[in-house]
């Protein structure tokens, strides 16, 4: 293949739904496309789950782990608020299953070329393209030049923000002695774990069937935690909360989440653009990054197939954003508490409203009797405060593996069941 006209550096969720649908069937302008995935190892992101709304009838529907049409919020005290956000589904998709799907269709492209390399650099060049250099398996050197290139890789640091969270978290598939889950309900936020100084925790549960559901431990704080503390987390979550007795865990996820109201840029040069999480597409009020990441792509695709000047867009208009910098804000400072919050919202708003507000898609009208549900005073408090506050915090060092992946591979040897033997006071405690 001669240069591309479009090289994509990373294949996980960006790089790969940008390939999908550049290289998809029709256009009125056929793209040749080259894909650089990081060779297995560090760089290489884990299988992971994604989750998003959405209408049914969705382009992934066929390859989707579970979809749910009923949400629940439980509050600190137990009490349950479920909803039906109709027509949207809660969807979740496994990355191993969206990467066959994928590769079904690329595979028949004689225009797409994938390749295993560990880029070192990407730049403009003088003659208004950009190139990629990289070393392949053998750590021979490899020059991919094009006219547009696309970087996903994850942000080795944050941009400069007035506040800044991570939302990190350890989840376990479990499979139980007994029927423990409700199928058709997922758990949005449970906030009957003790909370943090700073932020909120909540769990997570995603039930596959009665006895089978990815259980998470998730916190919105300044820092992650070690490995003990997630285990601490989890075992007080399922033992002393769900009560789910002896089960077995098949699988585990692990990962953080920035939740930032710096600014992250869509362009690294004249040519060279950044997608998904390295280009805005995670919301900063929840975490969610793949249904923009779909819009995203999707925009992109539509543009360059139709011989059209490409225009970046932006995943989250000015008002989402502003509104997402004062919940933020609101958090981290302690004015208002964050598992009242957001018990509030899901109480007080129609599912499939608060669902579009969440997902940046709200009218202004519905922002204003939205922001009606929260603590007003603490909010017009923190609203005043972010209007004066115009000196940045510094850029904070992320590992280069902190956004691979929303998961770890399951540790060896095989996992447990669990518990294996009757808990000590000190691992019933959360840190």
């Amino acid at each position: 293949m001669p240069d591309p006209d479009v090289v994509i550096v990373g294949a996980g969720a960006a790089g790969l739904s940008l390939a999908y649908r550049l290289c998809a069937p029709g256009g009125a302008v056929p793209l040749s496309v080259v894909l650089v995935d990081a060779p297995p190892g560090p760089l290489r992101a884990p299988p992971r789950t994604w989750c998003f709304w959405e209408p049914p009838g969705g382009d992934y529907d066929s390859v989707l782990a579970a979809s749910w049409s009923q949400l629940r919020v439980r509050a600190a005290d137990g009490a349950a608020t479920v909803t039906r956000p109709s027509p949207f589904r809660y969807k979740m998709l496994r990355s191993d299953a969206f990467e066959a799907l994928a590769d079904r269709r690329l595979s028949g492209v004689p225009t797409f070329r994938r390749t295993e390399a560990t880029v070192t650099a990407v730049r403009d060049t003088p003659d208004g393209g950009g190139e990629v250099l990289a070393r392949d398996v053998r750590g021979e050197r490899i020059l991919l030049r094009a006219r547009r290139i696309f970087d996903s890789r994850p942000p080795h640091r944050l941009p400069p923000a007035r506040t800044t969270l991570l939302q990190h978290f350890m989840g376990w598939f479990v499979r139980t002695e007994r029927p423990a889950f409700d199928p058709t309900t997922a758990d949005l936020m449970d906030f009957r774990t003790p909370q943090p100084a700073r932020g909120l925790s909540f769990g997570y549960v995603l039930p596959l069937d009665p006895y089978t559901a990815l259980v998470e431990y998730t916190e919105f704080s300044p820092a992650p935690l070690d490995t003990e503390g997630y285990l601490r987390a989890l075992r007080h979550y399922t033992q002393e909360v769900l009560e789910l007795g002896e089960f077995r865990i098949t699988d585990q996820e692990r990962g953080v989440i920035p939740m930032t109201d710096g600014h992250f840029p869509s362009r690294a040069g004249q040519s060279v653009f950044r997608i998904g999480t390295a280009g805005g597409a995670t919301r900063p009020s929840t975490g969610y990054t793949f249904a923009a990441v779909q819009r995203q792509s999707r925009a992109i695709a539509d543009q360059l197939r139709a011989g059209r000047e490409l225009r970046m867009p932006v995943p989250y208009g000015a008002r989402p954003r502003a509104m997402d910098a004062v919940m933020l804000r609101a958090l981290d400072s302690g004015r208002v508490d964050g598992a009242d919050f957001f018990t509030r919202l899901f109480r007080g708003v129609p599912g499939e409203r608060l669902l579009r507000f969440l997902d940046g898609g709200s009218r202004i009208h519905e922002d204003l009797l939205i922001g009606l549900r929260t603590p007003v005073v603490p909010m017009l408090r923190t609203v005043a405060e972010l209007s004066f506050k115009t000196r940045p915090f510094s850029p904070r060092p992320i590992r280069p593996r902190s956004f691979k992946a929303r998961g770890e591979p399951p540790p060896s040897p095989p996992l447990p069941s669990f518990p294996p033997s009757p808990p000590t006071g000190h691992e019933e405690s959360t840190p």
